[in-house]
């Protein structure tokens, strides 16, 4: 990854209400943008990935509740939100058949948990995701919670290398 330590300098400089504004959009749970920007000043890139790593592990369920209300189902990215479509790029050009099964578990899945089913997308195919909802329903929901805790830290930290990338 290239170092663009002007990226991490201008955001840990940001002023609070900026600095809350650009965190919620890499993760929409308040409690964990409060935390990650409690963390600064960032001494690189480790350290900010540290603080959403320690912030992800400090969220409670209620929580991630929040941090998961900020994604699309998987199968329906956000129409004209480029994150999510290129979080979700591999459904595209994915036959309808394979859609509307991966609709169904979702369905089935947002019925047992109360949630979306979340995954990081990023790489992974319609059918790959489509086997890791199936594997994953039969799980417990505090389980299941462990594994969303940690699909979310790899998302935000995707999120965040985009973001001191693209600065």
């Amino acid at each position: 990854m290239t170092n663009h330590p002007h990226a991490l300098e201008s955001l840990a400089a940001a002023d609070a209400a900026e600095l809350r504004a650009i965190l919620l959009e890499v993760c929409s749970s308040a409690r964990w943008a409060d935390a990650v920007a409690a963390a600064r000043p960032w001494s690189d890139r480790a350290a900010l990935l540290d603080a959403n790593a320690s912030a992800m592990a400090s969220l409670t369920v209620a929580d991630l509740h929040d941090a998961m209300a900020g994604h699309a189902r998987i199968g329906k990215p956000k129409a004209g939100d480029a994150t999510s479509e290129r979080e979700q790029a591999g459904i595209q050009g994915v036959d309808t058949a394979l859609l509307d099964e991966l609709h169904e578990a979702n369905a089935a899945y947002e019925a047992k948990f109360g949630h979306v089913f979340l995954i990081c997308a990023t790489g992974r195919t319609a059918d790959t995701m489509l086997a890791a909802l199936r594997e994953r329903y039969p799980n417990d929901p505090a389980t299941e919670a462990e594994i969303v805790r940690g699909e979310l830290r790899k998302i935000n930290d995707i999120r965040i290398n985009r973001l001191l990338d693209e600065s």
